[in-house]
């Protein structure tokens, strides 16, 4: 088994599998409507239900390409994608929830889509401008985009609080990568973690009450697969934090935003090695 699909609930404390593959497979997102998670492996989307049948494939039109940087608007009638077929550099793309054809939205490469604003009118995501990693905004619509961040260190992973108040993000600017807080016009900009991990992907759940982080080992650089990881859980402004559990993850464990809507559960992969 390579992957397993799970969901950790809150309240008991317990993990059970969704389903389980010899593929990798990547970032779990649950749909707004609570009925299925969005899964990507092999450069394609899909969607997995609950019931423990087989996923289907999400038909992405042209973008065969798709990395592990997607997840679906607040009212569910949208997906964002990020495909590197068109350009050869990771571009977002929006589509219908069930399918269809990619519309390009940022123009600006590579860009790696991480979260929708809660009115669903904006996104969140890394961009890469000449070798500097920083988080911008963009409409739904395209247009220009506004950089929030300006290159102190490596900024990566943004998602949006549940009332539209904060973006989260992970970044380096003080050498271990931590996590930090900023208002969606770039201002007041707040750490949230001082921990010895390398703490990545801030996921504030739904109802206001968590913010769920993936802590690396504190010396590993960047966000690997295939290591031990732990997920913790922490108030939305940095208290409280307790480790959940350990596993064998990283990249492709909690990259995009995975609370169920009730903010009582979310999902994540675990692996095993290849």
């Amino acid at each position: 088994m390579r992957s397993s699909v799970e969901i950790f609930d809150i309240a008991s404390g317990e993990t059970r599998v969704v389903w389980q593959t010899e593929r990798l497979v990547e970032a779990p997102n649950w749909s707004p409507d609570g009925k299925f998670l969005i899964i990507n492996g092999d450069g394609r989307l899909h969607r997995l239900g609950f019931d423990g049948s087989e996923p289907t494939e999400i038909d992405t039109g042209f973008a065969r390409q798709c990395n592990n940087d997607h997840g679906i608007s607040p009212d569910g009638k949208t997906l964002a994608i990020s495909d590197k077929t068109e350009y050869g550099k990771s571009a977002i793309y929006l589509l219908p929830a069930e399918g269809g054809t990619p519309r390009l939205v940022t123009r600006n490469l590579p860009s790696y889509w991480h979260g929708w604003s809660p009115d669903g009118r904006n996104l969140a995501y890394c961009g890469i401008r000449d070798q500097v990693f920083d988080i911008y905004t963009i409409s739904v619509d395209g247009g220009e985009e506004r950089r929030l961040t300006q290159g102190e260190g490596r900024n990566d992973g943004p998602d949006w609080s549940p009332d539209g108040a904060w973006i989260y993000f992970n970044s380096s600017r003080t050498g271990r990568m931590q996590i930090w807080r900023i208002r969606p016009d770039g201002s007041d900009v707040q750490r949230i973690t001082d921990s010895p991990y390398g703490d990545w992907f801030p996921h504030p759940s739904p109802d206001g009450k968590h913010l769920l982080v993936l802590s690396y080992d504190g010396d590993v650089f960047d966000h690997p697969r295939d290591l031990d990881v732990r997920l913790r859980l922490m108030d939305p402004a940095g208290g409280n934090a307790r480790v959940l559990f350990e596993l064998f993850g990283g990249q492709g464990t909690v990259n995009v935003p995975n609370w169920s809507p009730s903010g009582d559960a979310f999902a994540l992969v675990r692996y095993q090695p290849a």
